[in-house]
């Protein structure tokens, strides 16, 4: 058996209206599939970060000519001569988020050849994960109430925990939102975030796990200030709260607060993720298997956070496809914590899958037993959101 074709498809659909992290305003979602055939049929999907629309072409001018004609089982040998390439095009960011795709297509094929779902093919540490809601953006005329009143939403139907944003502020001590642009939409004082926290653990009550999400937005001092302002809402974690790269301010942060420090989605593969881990810049690792290599390099990742005794909470924000792959993830690991599922509003998320992920009443989600990911898109809705 072997690989006959490698094909991207970009997907996207408006956010309307938009909505608003520290770091910049969300007017769209998009994503960006990969489908890998085999010369006997068999069709894997995964998904890669978009990377501002380049991924779609190292995958397909870089990284095809290396994959076909290859055995789709030989999945890391295909990792590594994928990696290889990294050393003239840059050891992160778009070549790992094309890697990534690549690699969670191949792990769909795997599983759909030996007919069982990926987890247990990976190992299977549980059949079931907690799932969080993660929403509570800034928008446009959304009061604290509001916010409230969406936090009661996410605790009646099952959630047990709710992420949401903060650190849209006029002053961080950094100067990130300036560069991105739209700095002053939804800018409010650091006192209202402060309100805007305690309204949403008031709603969701004192056990529920509350978690802030700062998108690397604040200053380590103003990070510190802000964290202990926080301790009296019981965060279960800050994430992000400074620059990716301003490891030791992160561990600076992390050492001054007792709410966790978890992070960093923004950081690609494993030896990227071994600095944040070896310096101390987080209490729990945060990686995203569409941006850091996919199962095999998230394995990898997890294993290191294990080693040093570090629970794993992947993110996942963007379609359907890394919804269901970071499922599979967080139950082949055995140090997983949380997974994230997105609740603004997306048609990339909420209307591929022909059989969707469902909340159960105790606030987890089960692992499809179907072969492979164990999902089926809509071709009629892939047609709908494509792009380009």
């Amino acid at each position: 058996m072997k690989i006959a074709d490698v094909r991207t498809i970009a997907l996207a659909c408006r956010c309307d209206p938009p909505y608003a992290s520290a770091a910049g305003v969300q007017a769209q979602r998009a994503a960006l599939l990969v489908e890998i055939e085999t010369d006997n049929g068999i069709v894997g999907i995964g998904e890669a970060g978009i990377g501002g629309g380049v991924t779609a072409t190292v995958i397909e001018r870089s990284l095809k000519p290396l994959l076909v004609g290859q055995d789709p089982l030989l999945i890391e040998h295909l990792w590594q001569k994928m990696f290889t390439r990294t050393r003239q095009f840059g050891r992160r960011g778009v070549f790992m988020h094309a890697i990534s795709g690549i690699d969670i297509a191949l792990w769909d094929i795997a599983g759909k050849i030996a007919k069982l779902p990926v987890y247990r093919l990976l190992g299977a540490s549980r059949d079931r994960v907690e799932a969080y809601a993660s929403g509570g953006f800034y928008q446009e005329g959304k009061s604290a109430a509001d916010l409230a009143g969406e936090a009661e939403g996410y605790r009646a139907r099952g959630f047990k925990g709710m992420k949401m944003k903060v650190g849209r502020n006029p002053s961080t001590g950094t100067h990130l939102r300036q560069l991105i642009g739209q700095a002053e939409f939804c800018e409010v004082d650091p006192s209202e975030d402060l309100a805007r926290v305690a309204a949403v653990r008031q709603a969701l009550g004192p056990d529920a796990k509350l978690m802030v999400d700062v998108n690397c937005a604040w200053s380590p001092d103003f990070a510190i200030e802000m964290g202990r302002a926080m301790e009296p809402q019981k965060l279960y974690w800050i994430e992000e709260p400074v620059a990716t790269d301003d490891i030791d301010g992160s561990a600076r942060v992390a050492d001054a607060l007792a709410t966790p420090i978890s992070g960093y989605e923004t950081e690609n593969g494993l030896y990227g993720f071994r600095q944040l881990i070896d310096r101390g810049a987080v209490d729990i690792v945060q990686p995203d298997i569409a941006w850091s290599g996919g199962f095999s390099e998230g394995r990898r990742i997890a294993a290191y956070a294990q080693a040093h005794h570090k629970m794993v909470a992947p993110h996942a924000f963007a379609g359907a496809i890394l919804l269901v792959a970071s499922l599979h993830f967080a139950a082949a690991i055995p140090n997983a914590l949380l997974l994230e599922w997105d609740q603004n509003p997306n048609g990339l998320r909420d209307e591929l899958l022909k059989e969707p992920l469902r909340l159960e009443p105790d606030g987890t989600v089960m692992l499809p037993e179907r072969p492979g990911l164990g999902i089926e898109l809509y071709p009629s809705v892939v047609e709908r959101y494509r792009t380009g």
